[in-house]
């Protein structure tokens, strides 16, 4: 059985009181003891964050690593070893945002997962559709091709110690929501993928959904067979309604 994970993505929100406000609130939170939770905030709060939530059940990770592993010459960059050393435990590599805003390449989401791994880091691979491709079809070709590049690069046993992220970008921040047979189709097509090379891996792999994840749809979402809990985002800024989701996570 897949232990589910909730995971909130803080995007580039937060000044030091209200991140300070927010992991208070989420010590608050009552979380069933069968969900992990991760939250992702900007790299100047993570300090700040692993201070707040420590002693509790919250893992923090980073929203970006460098794709070099190991300290250098790489200015305005941070490795993924300084950001286990900070604390970090994950970290999210490929986000739409990354892919489209700043044209990162399935060559530079590899390099990323494999400087994550190495430093000891669990990467969240982000994979998803545009509207435009989802009306043209190409939804399971573009995730499949998103996670191909790192099974055809790294290996299928790499995702033994990774989690995957189907976020279909035209539901990033837009209110809209994939149905919930709408993200089974396609956390579905992932693990089929994942299976082919190994069925292990695919069995244990947990497969998140994110795409304007709230408390009012996150039972239902969380209730499909292949969905493994929720990459959220604006949702993760209010810590009471992230408590509900993850709370939904456990039922």
């Amino acid at each position: 059985m897949r232990r589910p994970l909730v995971a909130g993505n803080w995007k580039m929100h937060g000044t030091r009181a209200s991140v300070a406000e927010l992991t208070k609130g989420l010590r608050q939170q009552a979380v069933p003891a069968g969900v992990d939770v991760a939250v992702f905030p900007v790299l100047l709060h993570v300090a700040d964050v692993l201070d707040g939530v420590s002693g509790g059940v919250v893992m923090v990770g980073a929203q970006n690593c460098a794709v070099e592993p190991e300290q250098g010459a790489l200015t305005g960059e941070v490795a993924a070893t300084q950001l286990r050393d900070a604390g970090c435990k994950l970290v999210l590599v490929g986000h739409s945002e990354r892919r489209s805003l700043l044209q990162e390449s399935d060559e530079v989401v590899v390099r990323k997962f494999a400087a994550a791994q190495s430093a000891g880091l669990i990467p969240v691979l982000c994979v998803g559709e545009t509207l435009a491709q989802r009306e043209a079809g190409e939804t399971l070709a573009v995730v499949g091709r998103q996670l191909a590049s790192v099974i055809e690069s790294l290996g299928v046993d790499v995702f033994r110690q990774a989690v995957v992220a189907y976020e279909p970008v035209w539901a990033i921040g837009t209110g809209l929501t994939a149905s919930p047979e709408q993200a089974q189709q396609v956390h579905a097509a992932i693990r089929a993928q994942l299976a082919a090379a190994s069925a292990d891996v695919a069995d244990g792999v947990r497969i998140l959904y994110g795409g304007s994840v709230k408390a009012a749809n996150a039972a239902e979402l969380f209730g499909m067979p292949d969905i493994d809990g929720g990459l959220v985002g604006g949702a993760s800024l209010n810590a009471d309604e992230f408590g509900a989701i993850c709370r939904a996570a456990g039922n």
